[in-house]
C-alpha cells in the first residue's frame, strides 16, 4: 500500500481475468486484466476539497464519502490530480462534454467496470468477499445515513466499501446502443437493499446525475 496525492492511498492489483454479467440481457464476457492501482476507498470530502475546491454536496465531514459527484466531475478531479501531481491527465476533455481517453497517460482515472469488479471480488467467486454486515454499510445497518469510509472489514487485497457506502462510477458507458451515453455504476449504496450490493450487480446513470448515494474511487495505470 502506498499514499499517493490528497492522501490517498492505493494498492496494487494484480493480473489476472474475470468475468461479467448483465441480467438485463443475459450476457456474460470475459475479460483479461492488467496489473493497476486502486484507492482502498472512495475519495472523501476532505480529499475532494483539496483537489476541487469545494466539496462536494453533502454533510460536513471530513471522512465521508464525496457523494453527489456527476460522472464528468470524477473525471476532472481525477484530471485536476493528475496535474498537481506532474503526471498526465488520462483524459481529454472536448467542446460539448466529450471526453476520451488518453492510453498512454500516467495519471489518475476511473477504473474501468473490469477492473473495479476484478478489484472488488480480490479471488473470491460468490456475490460478496464476506458477510454483508462486516463488509458494508447499506439500507439495514445505516440508519439512514450516509457513513464514513474505512470503517468496515476490508477484502483480501485491502479495499474496503467496495459494497455498500456508495454507488461508485466507472469509466465505461453501460450499453450504448439502447442508453447512449449513460455510464455505469457499481457496489450499491448506504440507501441499499442487500440485493443491490453484490460483486456482480450494474446500473447505470447519466453522466450529468449527481445522488446522494453515487460516489466514485480512482485508479491508475502501472508503468510498463
Amino acid at each position: 500500500m502506498s499514499v499517493h496525492a490528497a492522501g490517498i492511498e492505493m494498492v496494487d492489483i494484480p493480473p489476472g481475468r474475470v468475468t461479467l454479467s448483465d441480467r438485463r440481457t443475459q450476457r456474460s464476457w470475459a475479460v483479461e486484466i492488467g496489473p493497476y492501482r486502486l484507492a482502498v476507498a472512495p475519495v472523501t470530502q476532505a480529499q475532494y476539497a483539496a483537489v476541487s475546491d469545494r466539496r462536494a454536496e453533502a454533510p460536513r465531514g471530513d471522512r465521508l464519502p464525496a457523494d453527489s459527484v456527476s460522472w464528468y466531475e470524477a473525471v476532472r478531479f481525477c484530471n485536476a490530480l493528475s496535474e498537481q501531481s506532474g503526471l498526465t491527465p488520462a483524459y481529454r476533455v472536448g467542446t460539448g462534454d466529450t471526453v476520451d481517453r488518453v492510453a498512454a497517460a500516467d495519471g489518475y482515472r476511473l477504473p474501468t467496470e473490469a477492473e473495479w469488479e476484478y478489484a472488488c471480488r480480490a479471488g473470491t467467486t460468490g456475490p460478496r468477499y464476506g458477510h454483508l454486515d462486516d463488509i458494508a454499510w447499506y439500507r439495514e445497518n445505516s440508519d439512514g445515513r450516509l457513513p464514513e469510509v474505512g470503517t468496515k472489514r476490508p477484502n483480501a487485497w485491502g479495499l474496503g466499501d467496495m459494497l455498500g457506502t456508495v454507488w461508485e462510477w466507472c469509466w465505461d458507458l453501460y450499453d450504448p446502443d439502447v442508453y447512449g451515453c449513460y455510464r455505469v455504476l457499481r457496489g450499491g449504496g448506504w440507501f441499499d437493499e442487500h440485493w443491490s450490493c453484490r460483486a456482480s450487480v450494474r446500473r447505470r446513470s447519466h453522466p450529468t446525475v449527481r445522488l446522494d448515494d453515487i460516489g466514485f474511487r480512482i485508479a491508475r495505470s502501472v508503468p510498463r
